[in-house]
């Protein structure tokens, strides 16, 4: 299976620097595909989330996933790109529905991705592809090696209290799965701190006190686990990833 992601420039010229440039960046052999969406009848549009191996040999830390928007002018044989590395994919997610792209076939992902090992991953996830400009990114980390984690701080504008957050992504690769957690602190030095020592559990958003989605999964994730399922994996669900299966995991670009 090739998995890597056609553009479906063929014929075409770039309409500007700008794309010509883009399309000069954009090697589909460092490419992995994560996801897709192309516009019906004629194709004008086309979204994708892609993953770039070759930003593991970048600055470390740097994200891994990559946004990108192709516009084509079917009459002037011509396109443009627009693109954006995240850190996550939600956040990949969310920078293309704010570009047009419909919710939907960009969360249908590669079968060859692991999957979120629990409803509150799920839950979090579809938070943050559908937070629209809620959420302005301060820094983000990606860890090519163990403990295989990627973070993603923002300031969130609609917290009355607690407003940076930190969406936490573990993966474990063992059991092709990962989890996302969100952790809400009173500042930037608060949230670095915390991801610095890790000496206490991730401090919980004061809005998830008495939600009854947060409550169930609480409940969901305390019966399981007694199971035989490995700690923080939990079943196996469909629903979207953010880390490659086979390649090192990583963040968005």
């Amino acid at each position: 299976m090739n998995n890597e992601p056609d553009f479906r420039l063929d014929g075409l010229m770039p309409g500007d620097e700008e794309s010509e440039f883009a399309e000069s960046m954009m090697w589909p052999g460092d490419l992995t595909l994560v996801a897709e969406h192309h516009t019906t009848p004629n194709g004008s549009h086309s979204f994708f989330v892609v993953h770039d191996r070759s930003m593991t040999w970048g600055v470390p830390g740097s994200p891994q996933l990559v946004a990108v928007k192709i516009a084509r002018d079917l009459d002037a044989r011509t396109f443009t790109v627009e693109s954006e590395n995240h850190a996550a994919l939600g956040f990949a997610q969310n920078w293309l529905i704010e570009r047009g792209c419909p919710p939907g076939p960009i969360t249908r992902l590669s079968s060859d991705f692991v999957q979120p090992a629990d409803d509150q991953t799920i839950r979090v996830e579809q938070q943050i592809r559908n937070s629209g400009d809620r959420y302005k990114v301060l820094d983000t980390l990606t860890s090519d090696g163990y403990p295989y984690e990627t973070w993603t701080m923002v300031r969130d504008s609609l917290a009355s209290q607690d407003p940076i957050r930190v969406f936490l992504e573990e993966a474990d690769l063992a059991a092709d799965s990962y989890t996302v957690r969100e952790g809400a602190f009173p500042d930037e030095d608060a949230a670095l701190q915390w991801l610095d020592d890790r000496d206490t559990p991730l401090p919980e958003p004061p809005e998830y006190r008495g939600d009854p989605a947060v409550l169930r999964t609480r409940a969901a994730l305390a019966r399981s686990a007694g199971s035989t399922t490995s700690p923080g994996t939990g079943p196996s669900v469909e629903a979207p990833a953010s880390v490659p299966a086979r390649p090192t995991p990583g963040r968005s670009m």
